[in-house]
């Protein structure tokens, strides 16, 4: 199962969540940040329907794949 830590940081003149390199909106305080890290990953953890997807790989190609709705990651908020 994947595993997955929001960190929330400061950004912009306020406050942001990040996952990996992505920074959300900026927020004005960390409480506000904070919030909607949990919110979001709250919604990480919500199954969903498995469907198939085609994505591009880092290499460039690309993948067909059957996305299982109920493979959910596991979430962490760290700020």
């Amino acid at each position: 199962m994947t595993d997955i830590t929001y960190t929330i940081v400061e950004h912009d003149g306020g406050w942001a969540y990040k996952l990996g390199a992505v920074f959300s909106e900026t927020f004005p305080t960390h409480d506000a940040a904070l919030a909607a890290a949990k919110r979001v990953a709250g919604e990480q953890k919500v199954a969903g329907d498995t469907v198939g997807i085609t994505y591009e790989d880092d290499r460039g190609q690309w993948r067909e794949e059957l996305s299982d709705g109920h493979d959910r990651p596991t979430t962490h908020v760290k700020g």
